[in-house]
């Protein structure tokens, strides 16, 4: 997968704003069993929120998400609050659910 450009991550977010979270991070942080929800969740969905319950701290929540990341090879769309928006997209494109923009909009241009 291609890495997401920022109009694409935009794009995502948006998407995510009515979705519920699939995944709650509890206070046993990554378990084999969250990683495999997790993974299972963006193979039929691929756009997943995930719920921090007990790790609150900026920094924590960067490290847990990152290594999200790594090992379900998903991208982090973006951190809101206590929640973190991942994207992978399916491998078939047949079974594929979204499409992203592949340009920037001409009234997305940054004006003078």
């Amino acid at each position: 997968m291609k890495q997401l450009k920022g109009y694409q991550k935009k794009y995502l977010r948006g998407l995510a704003h009515r979705l519920k979270p699939y995944v709650f991070i509890g206070q046993k942080g990554l378990t084999d069993s969250l990683l495999k929800s997790v993974s299972e969740a963006l193979e039929k969905h691929e756009l997943v929120k995930i719920k921090f319950l007990d790790f609150k701290e900026t920094d924590t929540k960067k490290e847990l998400t990152a290594e999200i990341e790594k090992i379900t090879k998903c991208e982090l769309v973006g951190i809101i609050g206590h929640m973190a928006i991942f994207y992978k997209q399916h491998k078939n494109p047949e079974n594929r659910l979204l499409i992203l923009p592949e340009k920037k909009k001409d009234s997305e241009e940054p004006k003078v």
